[in-house]
């Protein structure tokens, strides 16, 4: 069996194995989402502690593969420091401004580690192939690029399996594009990324008896920013695989996060302020159900995993013409002309997406409701059989 599958079934056996002990552990540490505000779109508390059995998936499968390297090492750590930050949020809901000092420190610990990004390909006809960034750009740059990612999956972390199956094939799909072009190290490491979501997934679709939190999303996103850097050679094709082709495969993510921008801008909203507005949500106001929204943006993503993988193939002009499909789909579903907070509520009541809001008194009641609570869910559509 090949070492790189190895990898791949050591990270899910891992993360699989210890999801349900994560499952146990959640209220007792007070780890659990209770739905208490309409924003929420399940009806019952359920435990949002995913993050410790990713980190372990990864992490077993990362050291099965090879020795700590320093690049490796500035990954595990900062990695690790994620991992504290999102449980923290996970159990006592600390400030946003708290999880972006989190977010700043790991990018700082990648950066000294090596994991860099020290320039951009110059696609002008004159002048150098590759642009070197002084340290300071250098950088700046690689803390935007850490950030902008981690947030961008954070965000998208909105639905039961949503997140989790959106990296899982952004991860196959930097995997192959690994394959094609001699990536090894990024192959292993991607890869154990990859098992982890699918263990996780196994919980987290709908109907999930864990999300994976704060502690699961943001290190996640950090993973996918960080492995895509691995490598120091300042080369066109380096940049292009570091940024453009991982911009490629998650846009889905990438474009909801700078479209929450605009809108909460437009608002006059914080950008940390949560809302209904995201492309999940909308997709939700049509009527679709949980299950078949998180299926239409998975297949949109694939869309776009593949896009990715025939640029690396310079067939720009096919991958061009499947992100153009991936554009429209997006174009549609933004296109039902919503006020977030009222028109998108009444859509998912009328489509019978949602029961009506329970807000409980305390942790125990929430906790006996949903201990009392049966029921099983039709798969595509999504609606609770009785």
């Amino acid at each position: 069996m090949s070492m790189y599958v190895k990898v791949f079934l050591l990270s899910l056996a891992v993360t699989a194995a210890l999801t349900p002990v994560c499952i146990k552990l959640a209220p007792k540490v007070g780890a659990m989402d209770v739905p208490k505000d309409s924003r929420r779109v399940h009806k019952k508390p359920i435990p949002r502690f995913g993050g410790p059995a990713i980190f372990l998936g990864f992490i077993s499968s990362a050291l099965f593969l090879r020795p700590i390297d320093e690049q490796m090492l500035g990954v595990y750590i900062a990695a690790a420091v994620m991992l504290a930050v999102g449980v923290a949020d996970d159990v006592f809901d600390i400030p946003a401004k708290v999880k972006l000092l989190g977010q700043l420190a790991c990018g700082v610990i990648l950066w000294v580690d090596s994991l860099q990004i020290r320039g951009m390909a110059n696609f002008l006809p004159i002048g150098p192939g590759y642009i070197r960034f002084p340290s300071g750009v250098s950088l700046i740059v690689t803390l935007i690029w850490i950030i902008a990612i981690t947030n961008c999956i954070n965000l998208m972390d909105g639905l039961d399996g949503l997140a989790s199956g959106i990296v899982l094939i952004a991860s196959l799909s930097i995997a192959y594009i690994s394959v094609h072009t001699g990536r090894d190290m990024t192959l292993g490491m991607i890869l154990a990324v990859a098992g982890a979501c699918l263990g996780f997934l196994i919980y987290n679709f709908n109907p999930a008896k864990i999300f994976m939190g704060d502690s699961g999303s943001n290190l996640l996103g950090l993973l996918l920013a960080s492995i895509s850097m691995i490598g120091d050679a300042p080369t066109k094709s380096v940049t292009l695989f570091s940024t453009v082709m991982p911009m490629i495969i998650i846009a889905v993510p990438i474009f909801d996060t700078v479209f929450a921008v605009i809108r909460r801008t437009v608002h006059h909203r914080s950008f940390f302020e949560a809302d209904k507005g995201h492309l999940h949500h909308r997709i939700l106001a049509m009527g679709f159900g949980q299950r078949r929204t998180v299926l239409t943006l998975y297949c949109i993503c694939a869309i776009l995993g593949v896009a990715g993988i025939l640029w690396s193939m310079k067939l720009k002009f096919e991958a061009l013409l499947l992100i153009g499909v991936a554009g429209v789909l997006i174009f549609i579903f933004l296109g039902i002309g919503i006020d977030e907070d009222d028109q998108i509520a009444r859509r998912e009541a009328a489509a019978r997406v949602n029961e009506p809001m329970t807000i409980y008194a305390s942790m125990e009641e929430a906790l006996k409701a949903e201990a009392e609570r049966e029921g099983s869910m039709d798969f595509f559509g999504g609606d609770e059989k009785k």
